[in-house]
């Protein structure tokens, strides 16, 4: 499968990413837009659900239970997270436009359905120089779920997100984690590049990103740069070998270029140069 997509507004589903299709084990992936004449209906199944609002609002029902979700955009203000466990139907609507995303990972139903509040979400900038960025921990340890792990992160334009690059596909004793990265731009026609590489084979992806567009993670080492002057949202939906509390097990970073951690100035070149 093609691990850079990009986005159909023709449909009402604009992505969809399913283990098969992406050729991995645990992780699926929509994005969704509806509009007042439309309903879009799902069920769990055997999977836990987390639903983040993107832009626009609706109302979510299931299981007799109604959750109110609504944003006016991703570089706007933080969302709202609907959690739904296995064995959940559930139905959208609006009253104009809502567009969502929805991701699932095959779960037990250990914990019940709930819409985790803005006020909830913990965040933090990582980072430093130019790799500094904005991380909303939207669904991560220790929020409960099962195999499900979300953020969204924040990335100026000219700055590098992920950096060091890390990876969670086995190598260097990391346990697998299946990912998706969907990608926001401000402004609409900001650009962005995304790697995906292994040390030990050759393995080596480099995409331009656009708005809207979604990188899929499959393997290897991977990390985000914003060009300038386009500033960088992206939404990660993250699941694999990690359950309950070991989903807050960090991953692998790449040790050729781990030593940054202790000092993001470290080997800056200082302009202008003496010789010039």
């Amino acid at each position: 499968m093609n691990h850079h997509l990009k986005s159909n507004y023709d449909e009402m589903i604009v992505l969809d990413v399913t283990p098969e299709s992406a050729g991995w084990e645990y992780l699926s992936f929509r994005v969704i837009k509806i509009g007042a004449n439309q309903v879009y209906m799902h069920s769990t199944a055997d999977t836990e659900l987390a639903l983040v609002p993107l832009a626009g609002g609706g109302q979510v029902r299931s299981n007799g239970e109604a959750f109110k979700l609504s944003r006016p955009g991703v570089f706007s203000a933080k969302p709202a997270v609907l959690y739904l466990p296995p064995g959940a139907e559930f139905g959208v609507t609006t009253e104009n436009s809502f567009e969502f995303a929805v991701g699932a990972a095959p779960a037990e139903g250990k914990y019940p359905a709930r819409l985790f509040s803005a006020e909830e979400i913990r965040s933090e900038v990582r980072g430093g120089g130019a790799a500094r960025r904005q991380v909303n921990h939207i669904l991560s340890h220790p929020m409960p779920a099962e195999r499900l792990i979300l953020f969204e992160v924040y990335v100026p334009g000219g700055a590098w997100s992920g950096y060091p690059p890390h990876c969670h596909d086995g190598y260097g004793g990391s346990e697998h984690l299946d990912e998706t990265y969907y990608f926001r731009t401000d402004p609409a026609n900001g650009v962005a590049l995304h790697r995906n590489y292994r040390r030990d084979a050759d393995f080596d992806e480099i995409f331009p990103v656009r708005d809207t567009d979604l990188v899929l993670v499959t393997q290897g080492f991977h990390s985000t740069a914003a060009a300038p002057g386009s500033n960088l949202y992206f939404l990660n939906y993250l699941a694999g070998e990690l359950i309950d509390d070991a989903r807050k097990t960090p991953p692998y970073d790449d040790p050729d270029y781990a030593w940054l951690k202790d000092n993001y100035n470290a080997n800056l070149m200082r302009l202008p140069l003496p010789f010039a």
